[in-house]
């Protein structure tokens, strides 16, 4: 692994804002919807600059909340996107739609929405869907509001029904009893349903009227001014790429794709973190219609970065992957580390006993998608990914030296692995039990060989 050494390079321009949702906070359309796991605007287009991409197709297997897509097709690209979960499917296909399809009629719904407030003078018929997990989540109060807000926008054209869902969506969060902590909702101590030894206090919830009254003029703003920038510089602006989104998991999706179709990829996976995006997405995903058959199933659909994922059958989904799977069998320090977090289980020292599995669950799945990738990209064609470096047991896992390692064994050569200047701590339980160590969290910049 050694031979990485030098190709590991410490980028000043990138910090954790870029690299993260931060820096899409103030900017209009990326701003609507708090998708923390989601890299920058800014990142994409800095990434694409220094490849001089300006033309051809892209693809993001982990497409999120498509922000690869909006930013790449803004710069001229055309971006294809898969993406598993219907929160992430929600926002792009909203997105696209306010972008490209949607009437001056719906628009004047909306308008005619924050001025006469309908919800208000409803009676609800909609019953919202709760998961075990979502139960008691809003006040009572909330909560008959937000049926009444349902009830309200079912008497609207699709094209308004659709909006008015997605901006509901954007405030779930602020307007409940909840915060999103990574492996699961934070309950505040006003649910009744206190979690741990501590207390948790999220501080001002938002009223329902108030929070979607501030996001229904937030979009409606945000799509007016870039309706009017569009037509006042459309002949100084690239002609906008088209977006097309795959639902389903990229491990079902990419072996359905033509060969060398793609001119480049960019995405950021699941990180190997035990994040559970069915747990901190549980409002949205409910309010969506997933119910509680559909939520295990996404679960197990997942990269496995959770210790509930089940181990997959990857020769039996596909033959094909017989040569990833070998890569990782014979990836030394990958099975090092395997070893190592085994024998932490067997000596009961592991506080959860499919840290092994989950782990090995993602570098094997990871391997497959690499070598999809290196499928669907053209000859010398570039492959960016954000990822972080994970810890467990107090071995550092250094996940950007074995991918890229496989990468390599699977039709990539790498080009450079950037380092952001300050590298992220490890937990604070970690922290406690092993001392204070950062972990890189790296852009990693692969070409299709």
């Amino acid at each position: 692994m050694r031979r990485f050494e030098r190709r590991l390079i410490v980028d000043p321009s990138l910090n954790r804002q870029i690299v993260s949702f931060q820096a899409n906070k103030s900017r209009p359309a990326y701003r609507w919807y708090k998708y923390k796991e989601a890299y920058s605007a800014g990142l994409v287009e800095y990434l694409l600059a220094r490849y001089n991409l300006t033309a051809g197709t892209l693809l993001d297997p982990f497409a999120g909340s498509g922000t690869t897509l909006f930013a790449a097709t803004k710069l001229g690209l055309h971006a294809d996107g898969i993406e598993l979960l219907p929160i992430g499917q929600q926002i792009i296909a909203t997105r696209d739609l306010l972008e490209h399809d949607c009437s001056d009629e719906a628009t004047a719904v909306i308008h005619r929405w924050l001025k006469t407030e309908p919800w208000r003078n409803t009676e609800s018929n909609v019953s919202l869907q709760e998961l075990r997990i979502t139960k008691g989540a809003y006040s009572t109060a909330t909560h008959n509001a937000i049926e009444c807000y349902m009830t309200a926008a079912q008497r609207e054209n699709s094209c308004a029904q659709t909006i008015l869902r997605f901006a509901l969506l954007c405030v779930l969060e602020e307007i409940s009893f909840t915060r999103k902590d990574g492996q699961y909702l934070r309950w505040d101590y006003r649910a009744g349903r206190r979690q741990g030894k501590k207390s948790f206090d999220k501080g001002p919830i938002q009223e329902f009227s108030s929070a979607i009254r501030t996001k229904l003029t937030e979009i409606i703003q945000d799509h007016t001014e870039a309706t009017m920038q569009g037509s006042l510089f459309a002949s100084a602006r690239p002609t906008a790429g088209r977006i097309r989104l795959l639902n389903g998991s990229c491990l079902d999706v990419m072996p359905q794709l033509l060969a060398g179709s793609y001119d480049a990829l960019m995405t950021s996976p699941p990180y190997c973190n035990r994040y559970d995006y069915t747990r901190t997405y549980a409002l949205e995903l409910a309010l969506l219609g997933t119910d509680e058959r559909k939520l295990a199933a996404l679960r197990q659909e997942m990269l496995s970065c959770t210790v509930e994922n089940r181990a997959k059958d990857l020769l039996h989904m596909n033959p094909a992957w017989q040569n990833a799977i070998a890569v990782a069998d014979n990836q030394r320090l990958l099975q090092a580390i395997l070893a190592y977090l085994n024998r932490q289980r067997e000596l009961g020292l592991l506080n959860n006993a499919g840290i092994p599995r989950m782990v090995r669950g993602y570098f094997y799945e990871m391997a497959c998608v690499i070598a999809e990738s290196a499928r669907l990209l053209k000859p010398n064609a570039p492959l960016f990914m954000v990822n972080d470096n994970v810890r467990y047991a107090g071995v550092s896992i250094s996940v950007d030296l074995i991918l890229s390692d496989m990468a390599e064994s699977l039709g990539f050569i790498v080009d450079e692995v950037l380092v952001l200047p300050n590298g992220k701590g490890n937990s604070s339980q970690q922290m406690g039990q092993h001392g204070r160590e950062a972990l890189r969290k790296c852009v990693y910049i692969w070409r299709k060989a």
